[in-house]
């Protein structure tokens, strides 16, 4: 390996190396605004000056400059220092100095590198250049004035993102940043140019003024708006949550987030649950937790288990699941499931409903074919996973289901399961062939319909005859979970869809299910949850519950991998956490719960479970028995579908978030374009 010397110190670095990157190895420190590590290299902020011998006897940007054998580089010298301190005047010249009303003060990497690489005095006198404010949705709030030409937002948005609706127009002193015609923009990961800008110029408009990052709270947990898990920091004050931020996990998210996890949280806040109800009369009236879970006992004991029913929702964590199943189990109840949407996996080994090349492994994949899932809606930081793949020139990608803009391209093979038999003579099928690491990822648009079992026995011969790996994509938090828990019909048992048909149950209990359509269901309804969705207003009884950042909990993402999500804030008012309301009404049922704290949950739930105890592991390459999915049948020509229809309207929370239906409103096209 070459080797060059950092300030008098010798490292050795990779060939391709810039010089900024080998400086970092030997522990130096180099200011930057425009350089990421997740970007194209741009090189036109300056602020990572360098002096490098041999070479011109001047500063240079040692983002662009690649390292090469015998480099000397210098960081700290008398040219360095005074080169980074003109920089840095000239990029204060117009900069507005409104850092008390900044959303960005404490957190400003303009602020941070003024006080370490600045002058302590300016020598500008004059007027400050102004720059009209831009309208980028309702999700991105501009000022900019501030902003100095990083082009880190106009760099994600086209190489990441993949929707290149940002952009710089004008030259020299005019230029300016902007969306293409004014319009908002359309990216599920937009957002997250909030987090790159350097500067107080796109902020979080629904966060604007509510607070300054030291008044937080900040705590490490995982999102559960889709089933990737993402590693994210919940920021609270008191009893509200006030923003969400990703964090860096390379074998997730990286480091970024959706514009769903980052924003849906304005409605933990809203239409929530705080006290026991119980209909009456046909309404709704509040109740004491004493009365609520007297009636549920009450109703509970003086119905047959056959007649009984109960279905988890897509927000669960593994220990409200693992509860409910107990205590209905203990009742004798076989009609459980936490399969809202009809999914025909459940039985069989484990990896044959898990993502089994990992979410980082599938940058290894050659050749990939998709069915029945769109990831832009279902998992979007995955989906820019298989982005940077395709961008890179290493991967063919294939679609069988719906044809939509995915950000890369692909060839489009058909529409329905018939497809999967046809792809021999083809030249997706050749690609096949001869890939070195091909593998299948099957949504829920291909398990989730009537052939759904025999959907998955095809897809399984296929896999087989090319040797693909087997990847599902969930896309509820809840799902790996739950099929780990076993929460699926016993012998004779009724699924979730015919739980909620007519005289099918007497007595039906929705652990925070609302994707159901519960208007044929004539059981008395039970309902545990948090917000006034579609199981709260079916129901005859309800029961407060927590929400994710109001509870310590499991969740397992879509590769199998258990993680634990962390309480932020303490439930809503006379709201309890979920397992802590089942362990009371298993008291008046007559049938204990063996624990009564979480800790004792946890031990029974890994001593019944192990797999749910090895946490944040993921089997990288697991092998799968393709022989044993899906059950071989007939196969329908409906082509397949997404679950997903409103990106931003997908569960309970995100359906009460006020951001969010402004989000939904603008990409229906409800309203043109963006406006303050």
């Amino acid at each position: 390996m070459p080797k060059a010397k950092v300030n008098g110190v010798e490292v050795e670095f990779e060939p391709g190396m810039t010089v900024l990157q080998v400086a970092e190895l030997a522990g130096e420190e180099i200011p930057r605004f425009c350089y990421h590590e997740r970007l194209s290299i741009a090189g036109n902020c300056r602020m990572c000056l360098v002096e490098v011998k041999p070479g011109p006897p001047k500063p240079q940007a040692s983002c662009a400059l690649p390292a090469a054998e015998g480099n000397e580089i210098f960081t700290n010298t008398p040219m360095v220092k005074k080169a980074r301190e003109g920089v840095m005047e000239f990029l204060l010249l117009n900069h507005p100095l409104d850092c008390p009303i900044c959303d960005q003060g404490g957190e400003c990497d303009l602020q941070d590198q003024s006080v370490g690489y600045g002058r302590d005095d300016s020598r500008y006198g004059g007027d400050k250049r102004a720059v009209e404010e831009k309208s980028m949705g309702p999700l991105i709030k501009t000022v900019m004035t501030r902003c100095i030409q990083c082009t880190r937002c106009v760099r994600f948005i086209t190489e990441v993102a993949g929707v290149p609706e940002i952009g710089l127009i004008s030259r020299g002193e005019d230029v300016e940043i902007t969306t293409y015609l004014g319009k908002a923009v359309a990216s599920e990961l937009s957002a997250n140019v909030i987090d790159l800008c350097p500067v107080g110029a796109l902020t979080s408009k629904p966060y604007a003024f509510n607070a300054r990052p030291w008044e937080l709270k900040k705590t490490e947990s995982v999102d559960v708006m889709d089933a990737l898990g993402s590693a994210i920091r919940v920021d609270s004050r008191g009893a509200a949550v006030l923003r969400v931020l990703p964090r860096l996990n390379e074998d997730i998210n990286e480091e970024w987030i959706s514009d769903k996890a980052r924003y849906a949280v304005d409605g933990l806040s809203r239409q929530r649950l705080d006290r026991p109800y119980i209909r009456e009369a046909g309404k709704l009236r509040p109740a004491s937790w004493a009365e609520a879970l007297s009636r549920v006992a009450d109703k509970l004991k003086a119905t047959k288990p056959e007649r009984i029913g109960a279905i988890a929702g897509d927000l669960q964590d593994v220990e409200s699941m693992k509860a409910t199943k107990d205590l209905f189990s203990a009742l004798g109840v076989v009609n459980l499931d936490c399969r809202q949407d009809g999914m025909a996996l459940g039985e069989g080994p484990r990896e044959s409903w898990l993502f089994n090349s990992t979410i980082a492994g599938i940058e290894n994949a050659d050749v990939i074919l998709l069915v029945g899932t769109n990831p832009r809606l279902e998992a979007p930081v995955l989906n820019a996973r298989l982005r940077k793949r395709w961008l890179a020139g290493a991967l063919t990608i294939g679609v069988i289901g719906e044809q939509a803009d995915l950000t890369y391209g692909y060839d489009y093979l058909g529409a329905g399961p018939f497809t999967l038999s046809g792809l021999t003579k083809s030249a997706f099928g050749k690609a096949l062939k001869a890939a070195k690491a091909p593998a299948i990822i099957l949504g829920a648009g291909a398990f989730a319909r009537a052939d759904g079992a025999a959907v998955a026995a095809a897809a399984a011969d296929m896999a087989k005859t090319y040797n693909m790996t087997w990847n599902v994509l969930q896309s509820v938090a809840s799902r790996v979970g739950g099929l780990d828990l076993g929460f699926i019909p016993g012998d004779g048992g009724k699924a979730a869809s015919g739980m909620v048909a007519k005289d099918a149950l007497d007595v039906l209990f929705l652990l925070g299910a609302d994707e159901l359509d519960l208007s044929t269901s004539t059981a008395f309804t039970i309902y545990l949850g948090t917000h006034g969705d579609a199981g709260a207003h079916k129901a005859d009884v309800i029961l407060p519950g927590a929400a994710y950042t109001e509870k310590d909990g499991l969740y397992v993402n879509t590769e199998g991998r258990v993680q634990m999500g962390q309480k932020a804030v303490f439930p809503k008012g006379e709201a309890r956490e979920d397992w802590s309301i089942l362990r009371a009404l298993s008291e008046r049922v007559g049938h204990t719960l063996p624990y009564d704290t979480l800790a004792q949950l946890r031990a029974k739930l890994f001593a019944d479970h192990p797999v749910l105890g090895r946490i944040d592991h993921a089997s990288s390459g697991a092998a799968v028995d393709l022989g044993k999915i899906g059950v071989k049948g007939d196969l329908s020509d409906l082509p397949f579908a997404s679950p997903i229809k409103a990106f931003h309207l997908t569960n309970a929370v995100a359906r009460a978030s006020v951001t969010m239906a402004e989000c939904a409103a603008l990409t229906s096209g409800a309203a043109k374009i963006a406006a303050e």
